[in-house]
């Protein structure tokens, strides 16, 4: 029995061999043409497939952080023979690629990390308003791939009156325990997005698209209400201003469709008539406003509204001439008369031509009604 069970085992041992002798064979080193490594060193086991024990070696000093650097084929298997790596299978290449992977920080998302932590603190608005300038020029920073954590501030410090920062982050490492430690210094300040002229404008000017550009300026330098560019074309300046000016809302105005002493269209309207005469205004404005003219045929001085550039309109017959006395309460309509029609037309003559008494302006709105004295009981 014994004899038949190590008669097996022999058996089984020869067949092993051959296809251990096979895999061997298949599992010969390999050497790569493009490595990628995280660590500031290239071991063997980088450089080739299956090297076994020798893969911990190192053997190079790794590319600079987000690099790639390049090894000719004999200069690999030179290094891996003194390392007592041979037979390294290299097929028809010529040369190895070294990449050091590397994780990259803009200098976008760091000023987006001061910012946030700033945001809402130390009399700061929202994170998008901060502009951030670093001390020294950070056009970008390279960490090993390794440390992916978020960017996390552990220590704030901010001078309202200057807008300096002083800042530490800390951003945690996946192979060490401990997080890798950045600090930055410079300055923040609050910014708003504000229309500035781009060149000197007059006050009746009336800017256009090519006046105006959109800045981000301090927020200090914009007292009150900031002007948007969209707002501010097609309007007007309440006063001169020159190339680089901020502007504000209460800077700009609705532009003058009328101005003082011009000469203007007035048109008076009433149901059913519209009729226009020769007019000087007395005082600016801009559509909607209403102003004072000057009837320049009746020497009157009339109440408009501006409805266009040189035009005051004036509604209605209340605007010409004041209303006549009204009659005493005692006067009474006969129950079978109906009241005589407005003469509209000599209303609209009055507007135009002074009137020569007041008994004509009130028979031009009053019709006319019998009166009749009440008797006395």
């Amino acid at each position: 029995m014994i004899r038949t069970t190590l008669a097996t085992i022999s058996a089984l041992l020869a067949l092993a061999l051959p296809a251990a002798a096979a895999d061997d064979f298949i599992a010969s080193p390999t050497l790569r043409a493009s490595v990628t490594v995280t660590s500031d060193v290239v071991r063997i086991g980088d450089l080739i497939d299956n090297a076994g024990s020798a893969a911990l070696i190192p053997v190079y000093r790794s590319p600079d952080l987000g690099t790639t650097g390049t090894l000719t084929v004999t200069q690999v298997l030179s290094v891996l023979r003194a390392k007592q790596v041979i037979g390294v299978m290299t097929g028809d290449l010529k040369e190895v690629q070294v990449t050091r992977l590397a994780r990259t920080l803009a200098n976008k998302d760091l000023e987006t990390a001061v910012a946030v932590a700033l945001e809402r603190r130390f009399g700061l608005g929202d994170a998008a308003n901060i502009t951030v300038t670093f001390d020294r020029g950070v056009a970008e920073m390279r960490l090993d791939a390794s440390n992916s954590g978020a960017l996390q501030p552990v220590a704030t410090r901010y001078d309202a009156r200057s807008g300096r920062f002083d800042i530490a982050f800390e951003i945690a490492n996946d192979s060490n325990p401990t997080a890798t430690k950045l600090r930055f210094t410079g300055t923040a300040i609050e910014t708003v997005e504000v229309a500035v002229l781009t060149r000197d404008i007059e006050r009746l000017d009336l800017l256009k698209s090519s006046d105006v550009t959109l800045e981000r300026r301090p927020k200090a330098e914009v007292t009150g209400e900031p002007a948007s560019r969209d707002r501010s074309i097609g309007m007007q300046l309440r006063r001169p201003m020159r190339a680089g000016t901020a502007l504000r809302a209460a800077d700009i105005v609705k532009p003058d469709f009328v101005v003082r002493d011009q000469n203007v269209t007035i048109i008076y309207q009433v149901p059913g008539l519209y009729l226009t005469s020769r007019g000087k205004a007395i005082e600016s404005g801009a559509e909607g406003d209403t102003v004072s003219v000057l009837n320049v045929q009746s020497k009157r001085t009339l109440t408009g509204v501006v409805t266009g550039r040189g035009q005051v309109t004036i509604q209605g017959a209340s605007q010409s001439a004041p209303m006549a006395p009204a009659v005493e309460q005692t006067s009474s309509l006969k129950r079978d008369e109906a009241p005589a029609p407005v003469d509209t037309a000599a209303l609209l003559r009055n507007l135009v031509q002074a009137p020569a008494s007041p008994a004509q302006i009130a028979q031009a709105q009053i019709p006319q009604a019998r009166v009749s004295q009440a008797q006395a009981k």
